[in-house]
């Protein structure tokens, strides 16, 4: 394969395509090659927008396109089928979160993938903020001590007309739930990369503000495998929204990340550096006040992975985890016991 630049191809033209546009057109190593709508006329649409030959349909996208990476950037509750051509084809994916809407897609997916042997990456950009590449750090480095309790806050707002724009938003088969599965996944994400697994979980949910099938308000309470609690609480009714919280508690200290950014540093010995560049944004309020080179980052992680023959950084079976949460706490709440949670 040598240095030259990887061809990717995208599926699925809505907003976040944009973001994976952005990404793929910034870094050095990578080019656009074209893009797969659902429609002829989205196609065309697409078409003005990308300035890369479009199709609609995906046998003719990968057949006529010499592909090295896909991104899949359809609806939650759509990325099996096309992940499943992909692998048929060849080609390695990097595929929008959550990384399906149940377990067995999830499953079917990630086995497809190690079938046909190509590469499996997830976006979770958010592993990316300097603020909590540093908390990683210090935690892994054992700064502070044994793990306790992490709690996840994603106490975010949508206005009624994000759901109301779009068929797949907050319905079971599309988003497989709402505000915990789409917006607070990346949250939970940073919390179990952290904390480690979950072993069970004590969940409620609820629908208050909008009309929707799935929760517009979550909170839950997670025992983890090594004997530390947490809890998440997470909405996209709760007006305005503010920034989301991530904070890790030890024996030895606790930091306290908002919006991606440390805000409370609590470590004996160690100094938070300062974030010289800081990337990020917090979707509190608005799906798309994020910045592109968090999932540049993700982009350029693939292309290493492929030539250097290793794992990208976030795997299926890394994005599975918080999925396999998540949907424990729909479980619990239905059922309203304690859920335990197999691996």
């Amino acid at each position: 394969m040598g240095n030259s630049k990887l061809r990717f191809g995208i599926i699925g033209t809505g907003a976040i395509a944009g973001m994976h546009a952005k990404a793929i057109e910034a870094c050095e190593d990578s080019i656009l090659t074209g893009v797969c709508s659902s429609s002829e006329e989205r196609a065309k649409q697409a078409s003005e927008k990308f300035s890369v030959p479009t199709y609609w349909e995906i046998s003719k996208f990968l057949e006529e396109l010499d592909l090295d990476v896909v991104c899949i950037c359809t609806h939650s509750g759509n990325h099996l089928e096309p992940a499943i051509e992909v692998a048929k084809a060849g080609k390695h994916i990097l595929l929008e979160k959550p990384i399906e809407v149940n377990l067995a897609r999830a499953d079917e997916l990630i086995n497809a993938c190690e079938d046909a042997g190509v590469k499996l990456g997830v976006i979770f950009q958010n592993r990316l903020k300097p603020g909590f590449l540093q908390l990683k750090k210090a935690v892994r480095e054992g700064y502070l001590g044994r793990l306790l309790m992490g709690t996840a806050s994603i106490n975010w707002y949508r206005e009624p007309a994000y759901y109301s724009s779009s068929a797949w938003k907050g319905t079971i088969s599309g988003d497989g739930g709402a505000a915990l599965i789409n917006q607070g996944v990346h949250t939970i994400d940073l919390l179990l990369d952290i904390m480690g697994d979950a072993k069970s979980v004590f969940g409620q949910v609820r629908t208050m503000v909008h009309e929707i099938e799935g929760e517009d308000l979550g909170v839950a309470l997670v025992n983890f495998e090594n004997g530390a609690l947490g809890t998440i609480t997470g909405g996209t009714s709760l007006y305005p929204g503010n920034p989301e919280r991530l904070e890790i508690y030890g024996d030895k200290g606790n930091i306290i990340l908002e919006a991606g950014e440390i805000t409370t540093w609590n470590v004996d010995g160690l100094n938070p550096e300062e974030a010289s560049n800081k990337i990020g944004g917090s979707g509190a309020s608005d799906p798309m006040a994020i910045d592109f080179r968090l999932h540049l980052g993700q982009v350029q992680d693939m292309v290493d992975a492929i030539r250097n023959d290793h794992e990208p950084m976030v795997t299926g079976r890394d994005a599975r985890r918080s999925l396999a949460l998540i949907l424990g706490i729909y479980q619990s709440s239905r059922e309203n016991q304690l859920m335990e949670l197999t691996l």
